[in-house]
């Protein structure tokens, strides 16, 4: 590869600055070109929408799963069959049994079916923040959107509400994995949380072949396409996906969102004047998701050389969509970096596009929907006096965000 004609990105993932804030930097990216290589890490990455958008859709850029494991009692074991077999990692014509049988459980109803438990649990949350708060203050994440998803998630699948805490901290520990760099100690952690994982959803599973429920879990179990069935590690794998994607694209959503929400007075009353209205509390999501994308690298890998916006990515070469760059993009979207809760039309990428199109994207868009509209309904006006990115750029969101009612005049 020429290091002079290869168009090279520049930001430096290590450097707290560009992790707290990016978007400076995939701006200037983006004026290089709209895919560049990325000597840090190892691969091309995308900077424009369109670029974002093919690579997504480009069925010879495919999710390639590579084995940790060198063994069948390796500590990467579990870790590896909860990625290889889950329709995250998996490329057609797997991908395709494996969600049409998971798609399949899921349109009997189950999400829509949970609106008013999922407005009931986000009504509990705030009462008791209420109870707890200092000064008139609370830490939305930790009191509000860190429970919800998880608590959520629980009643869908007919696990125990008690469970939601070890659950939460097994997903933690298996996303900092996405990381560029994770530490030894995070490997070791997740290593753990997918083994203790693993054993908790087949011990679940177990109960329901015994005692079917109306839940998601045992729609799974029992889940046929005409002989075919989903195998104990694809169910355990899609229970394990669940649960990590879900809590993490909503809590960072919610909280990433909420702060641009709140960094701008105007923007807030109009949306405190329309919570009413049901399409707008719809594109008020929408633009939580695309301002402060919660997801913001994704990689695929060619299966063949590609041509990709006058670049050619060879077989074996990794390409990340940059998802966050992508929901800035100025050729999509006027005054980009602009929060405008009003925002139409607005096709972010925020769930990814093509075939590994998030799955879950009703069920967090619902979530989300009701969860701010309970806390600004519950609440009013709103301002954050104080705010703990969490040092990670791929899954990025707030460690705390804590906010206080503005005085009324």
């Amino acid at each position: 590869m020429s290091s002079t004609t290869t168009p090279r990105a520049t930001f430096d993932l290590d450097d707290p600055a560009f992790v707290a804030d990016p978007y400076a930097a995939l701006a200037r990216a983006r004026e290089e070109g709209p895919v560049l290589w990325h000597d840090g890490l190892g691969l091309w990455v995308t900077t424009t929408h369109a670029a974002a958008n093919d690579t997504l859709r480009d069925r010879r850029l495919g999710r390639i799963f590579r084995s940790r494991a060198a063994s069948d009692d390796d500590p990467w074991t579990v870790f590896d069959w909860l990625h290889a077999d889950s329709i995250l990692d998996s490329e057609p014509p797997k991908h395709t049994r494996l969600r049409r049988l998971v798609a399949g459980a899921f349109n009997r109803g189950h999400i829509e079916r949970l609106r008013p438990r999922v407005e009931q649990i986000a009504g509990e949350l705030l009462d008791a923040a209420a109870e707890q708060v200092d000064g008139g203050r609370f830490d939305v994440i930790e009191a509000y959107a860190e429970a919800l998803p998880v608590l959520v998630i629980c009643e869908l699948l007919g696990a125990p509400a008690s469970d939601w805490k070890r659950l939460r901290d097994w997903s933690q520990a298996i996303v900092r994995m996405y990381e560029v760099a994770p530490s030894a100690e995070a490997q070791r952690e997740a290593q753990r949380a997918c083994d203790e994982f693993a054993a908790y959803v087949e011990a679940l599973a177990a109960e329901r072949v015994a005692h079917p429920g109306d839940d998601l879990l045992t729609a799974l179990v029992e889940e046929r396409d005409g002989g075919d069935r989903l195998s104990r590690r694809e169910l355990v794998a899609t229970v394990v996906l669940l649960l990590n994607a879900g809590h993490e694209a909503s809590v960072n959503g919610f909280g990433n969102g909420l702060a641009s929400l709140l960094a701008d007075p105007a923007q807030q009353e109009a949306v405190l004047a329309g919570l009413d209205d049901d399409a707008a509390v719809a594109r008020l999501v929408e633009e939580m998701l695309r301002h402060g994308s919660p997801l913001h690298l994704f990689e695929r890998t060619a299966t063949t050389d590609v041509e990709l916006q006058g670049v050619t990515v060879r077989e074996g070469q990794k390409v990340a969509a940059l998802l966050g760059a992508a929901n800035r993009d100025p050729a999509l979207f006027a005054d980009p970096d602009r929060f405008d809760a009003a925002r139409e039309p607005n096709p972010h990428l925020a769930f990814g596009a093509g075939i590994h199109f998030c799955l879950g994207a009703p069920l967090a868009r619902m979530e989300l929907q009701i969860s701010v509209r309970a806390l600004l309904r519950r609440l009013g006006a709103l301002r954050v006096v104080e705010a703990e990115r969490r040092p990670t750029f791929v899954l990025r969101g707030y460690e705390r965000l804590v906010v206080e009612r503005v005085p009324q005049a």
